[in-house]
């Protein structure tokens, strides 16, 4: 991919990737795309699509190494950058209410997600850990991180990721009117767990809670804390997704187990919280690594939607939409309960 004749294709490919985030960047702050509360991530990943299904036979194909360069590898460096965004300080705010109720959702919505998708639904497994992880965590995020993991196709992460855009959004305009209904009965620290504990993206979240609270509420700030601790339950959910695999991975021809690698990315993920917690950072430069960080993820996304066709996506059906609408259920009803539960005990 670097050698000395490959290089400047490679390179090439990056750049041509960094173009496509910088119009996705751009683009995530025009003002209605900003009240629709997409991120440049989302953006990335279908301006990546529509190139994917429009113009890539005119672009040479030298550059493919640097596609995938940036759809592999500088997703684990995001993925380890974003452990700058979180504190033990800011979990530790959250309670145990928050930590308990964080969890259960996590571990219930994966599992969930998981066994439906492929014993009931009879999904690819890799499409099934990908969009039980976005409903699961933390969205497209989420589906970023366990990509590497499963080792799962391009066009399955994109089929992930449009699970969590379309019920996430759904969440953000049905919490709402549900909550103004009198249906959620709820205080505003327990609507605000129950929110960061069941609603996918982090931008969600915030909407979500805008819409009921107004912004900078006591509601929004529970909401997004709760939020944070299930981005970092993406750590132990991989670790563990990685054993699994590696305990069940199939026999190859001479009777030896195939490979499956362990995320040595997501340790760093938690050393860069750890990091974040410790060592006293400016501002500035915290802000600085969040918005490279950013950048860095956009791409990621982008070169995924590159390697994504349309063609791929009708193998699968409406069968992921299934299941992710059975994880958003749960993560309605039954966070409802779990959360109503946790709070009354502790």
């Amino acid at each position: 991919m670097f050698s000395a004749e490959k290089r400047n294709d490679t390179f090439k490919g990056i750049i041509f990737v960094a173009i496509f985030s910088f119009a996705a960047m751009a683009i995530s702050q025009i003002s209605f795309i900003k009240a629709l509360q997409l991120s440049p991530l989302i953006i990335g990943i279908v301006l990546g699509i529509i190139y994917a299904n429009t113009l890539r036979h005119h672009i040479p194909e030298e550059w493919g190494p640097g596609i995938t360069f940036s759809a592999k590898t500088l997703l684990r460096v995001a993925i380890v950058f974003y452990g700058f965004r979180i504190t033990l300080h800011e979990l530790m705010e959250v309670g145990l209410e928050g930590l308990v109720v964080s969890i259960l959702m996590v571990a219930t919505t994966f599992i969930l997600g998981s066994y439906i998708g492929v014993k009931f639904f009879k999904m690819d497994k890799d499409l099934a850990f990908l969009t039980a992880a976005g409903s699961s965590v933390c969205g497209a995020a989420a589906v970023l991180a366990t990509e590497p993991v499963v080792e799962g196709e391009d066009y399955k992460s994109a089929i992930a990721v449009s699970t969590v855009v379309l019920f996430g959004t759904i969440a953000m305009f049905l919490y709402p009117v549900l909550y103004k209904a009198g249906i959620f009965n709820m205080d505003a620290k327990t609507m605000g767990i129950y929110i960061g504990g069941t609603v996918h993206e982090v931008a969600q979240v915030v909407a979500t809670s805008a819409g009921i609270a107004g912004p900078g509420s006591e509601m929004g700030n529970s909401a997004v804390l709760v939020k944070m601790t299930r981005v970092v339950l993406i750590a132990p959910l991989l670790l563990s997704l990685g054993f699994y695999l590696a305990k069940t991975a199939d026999i190859s021809t001479d009777g030896k187990k195939a490979k499956v690698g362990i995320p040595v990315f997501v340790i760093w993920f938690l050393v860069m919280i750890l990091v974040n917690s410790f060592i006293p950072i400016p501002k500035e430069i915290i802000s600085t690594i969040n918005s490279v960080d950013t950048f860095l993820l956009t791409m990621a996304m982008t070169a995924l939607g590159m390697g994504t066709y349309i063609e791929k996506f009708k193998t699968s059906g409406a069968t992921p939409i299934y299941v992710a609408g059975i994880m958003f259920a749960w993560l309605l009803i039954g966070g409802y309960f779990i959360t109503k539960g946790v709070s009354a005990i502790l």
